[in-house]
């Protein structure tokens, strides 16, 4: 069995959520790459390594939710998916940022232009576009109820119907990692 995570932004491949999965899903094989910052990279890239991985679940958080939602034919899990970012997001701001991990490349910052806002704002528009049968059966949200960071439950329930909420705020700790996701991916996995 295999996962692809796919980790917010800032973040990286790094992160303690795929440590944490591969800790608490000792049976499977968690893949977490490091996201490209521009999404006219990440998309491509993302797309790339599920036709080569071929997972048996995709789980993003944030950021890497909104891209997990876009990567159809595929089960998925968005937890407290953004999809909104160009928009909505106080951080996804131009200026240099400071990656939260440690990233393969060594890269400590990063910089958010104009250019790469819109092409962000460009992906938004088309996100739901390509949805199948199989992907309104197969992708979940959750959605934590103490997120005060994002809330795009009622978007994500005009494109699917599997939605739940957690006791969780929008970033993963370990108590909502073991009560929500693991429970559900190990449902979708038929680990239960």
């Amino acid at each position: 069995m295999k996962i692809l995570y796919f980790h917010g932004f800032a973040s990286s491949g790094a992160t303690g959520t795929a440590e944490s999965l591969r800790r608490m899903l000792p049976e499977v094989e968690v893949i977490s790459p490091d996201i490209p910052v521009d999404p006219s990279e990440a998309l491509p890239f993302l797309r790339a390594l599920c036709e080569q991985e071929k997972p048996d679940l995709i789980i993003g958080t944030s950021m890497g939710a909104m891209y997990a939602q876009q990567m159809f034919g595929y089960k998925k899990i968005c937890v407290n998916p953004a999809f909104n970012m160009s928009t909505l997001s106080k951080v996804f701001r131009t200026g240099e940022h400071k990656f939260l991990n440690g990233r393969k490349d060594s890269q400590k910052t990063f910089k958010i232009t104009k250019e790469i806002i819109q092409k962000q704002n460009m992906m938004e528009r088309q996100q739901f576009k390509g949805i199948t049968p199989f992907d309104r059966e197969n992708t979940y949200g959750l959605f934590g109820i103490h997120d005060t960071t994002v809330n795009c439950y009622d978007l994500f329930k005009k494109y699917y119907t599997k939605a739940q909420r957690f006791d969780g705020e929008h970033h993963l700790n370990e108590k909502a990692l073991r009560t929500a996701v693991v429970p559900l991916a190990k449902t979708i996995l038929g680990l239960e």
